[in-house]
């Protein structure tokens, strides 16, 4: 693959206490693709996600080592902190919303970024609730409690708000886990469009959702990778490795 490398992780290892869960793993993502990440409950998913951008730090007890860089910068050694997490939006697995008004969940970034200017808000709004599919059922009623829709117009609040930190980086957290077959489609095909410009780290447990979206996919297994190919590889009849294919077709896991 001759794109650019937007995430290079090198001997990534992750502790807990004395408990490691992420055992030196080592793989590369590509600037504007959608990498998929599957792999059974408690294999460190989410706490990979966690170390891209840094948000592992929240957890007493956590000790990353090896090396992960964005733009080819070590992470550990960013001093702006925030503006990292500002670069790398993340999406949790439930819908988090603020107990603010639609309108002011999506403005929150800007606004605590110095953002002031009414016009230039209402436009970002606009333009990020139109981003997460979500704007033609909201335009009438900003001023609601974003609490008050249904989960998955939560969920796509929050893609929302993720995007109006203007990130070059996404990661969700298996962002289907709390909502319906249609709305997830929804979001899919949002993903699908948002790709066009920015990289975005895809953990699903839902692994033909990997097959539907994802270039390549990464099978991390107990805190190993068992296998990053692409994807059609990756779920046809003869991967490199043969848990790859008991694991995608159900057998385990």
């Amino acid at each position: 693959m001759n794109a650019r490398k937007k995430i290079e992780v090198s001997g990534l290892r992750l502790s807990f206490g004395d408990k490691e869960v992420l055992h030196g793993i080592s793989f590369d993502v590509y600037a504007g693709e959608i990498l998929g990440v599957i792999g059974p409950a408690q294999s460190g998913k989410t706490s990979l996600l966690r170390c891209i951008n840094r948000t592992i730090e929240f957890t007493p007890g956590a000790r990353v080592g090896g090396r992960i860089a964005v733009d080819g910068q070590d992470v550990q050694h960013v001093k702006d902190v925030h503006g990292l997490r500002r670069k790398i939006g993340m999406v949790a697995p439930l819908p988090v919303g603020l107990p603010l008004s639609i309108y002011d969940n999506v403005a929150f970034a800007p606004r605590a970024a110095g953002a002031r200017d009414r016009a230039w808000l209402d436009g970002h709004v606009e333009q990020c609730l139109r981003q997460a599919a979500l704007w033609d059922e909201v335009k009438e009623r900003l001023d609601v409690l974003g609490t008050k829709l249904s989960g998955g117009q939560q969920q796509r609040l929050t893609i929302a708000r993720a995007l109006s930190h203007q990130p070059e980086i996404l990661c969700l957290d298996e962002f289907s886990i709390a909502i319906d077959p249609v709305t997830t489609m929804r979001i899919e095909d949002v993903l699908k469009e948002l790709s066009r410009d920015m990289t975005i780290v895809l953990v699903t447990n839902l692994v033909q959702q990997a097959r539907r979206l994802a270039a390549r996919t990464l099978f991390l297994w107990n805190g190993h990778i068992v296998e990053l190919d692409r994807t059609e590889v990756v779920f046809s009849d003869s991967p490199g490795d043969r848990r790859t294919y008991e694991y995608v077709n159900g057998i385990f896991g």
